[in-house]
């Protein structure tokens, strides 16, 4: 029973850090704390490196803060909850920094119905080129439009 119960927490907290990566998009990423994410819409330096890629610090740290509670405390949720925030992470660099925006030149063919649309809701989103009129902040779940021809 233990062993389903960290699994639905894991998955539980993977799904939930879309929601996470969105909010923090549109309401932290592109509000208060614009100076960091500006350079990822509109490059203005020569570094490989972005400012924007501050923003991953975050969610390490919370993961393993959790991985820490849950080896040094009773608090056993810390390993899934901080395995699915670490996943999401995974997943996030994979498709965004690699598939979308080829920061490593792999994943160039991805051609299906998934691939498209995640790379369209993207493209849309970058078309605006300052903090405000955004649109799909979203990253592995975006809006049925965008699979759509």
């Amino acid at each position: 029973m233990k062993i389903a119960l960290w699994i639905g927490i894991f998955l539980g907290m993977f799904c939930f850090m879309e929601f996470m990566a969105w909010f923090t998009h549109k309401y932290v990423m592109h509000g208060f704390l614009w100076s960091l994410h500006r350079d990822h819409h509109k490059k203005d330096h020569d570094s490989w490196f972005e400012r924007n890629d501050a923003f991953f610090i975050f969610y390490a740290v919370v993961s393993m803060t959790l991985f820490f509670l849950g080896n040094y405390t009773s608090f056993w949720y810390g390993w899934p909850l901080g395995f699915g925030i670490l996943a999401y992470g995974i997943a996030y660099f994979l498709v965004h920094d690699i598939f979308i925006h080829q920061r490593f030149k792999i994943f160039r063919n991805a051609n299906n119905w998934y691939a498209k649309g995640v790379r369209r809701a993207h493209k849309i989103h970058h078309k605006h080129l300052g903090k405000e009129d955004g649109e799909c902040f979203g990253m592995l779940f975006v809006p049925f439009k965008y699979f759509k021809k």
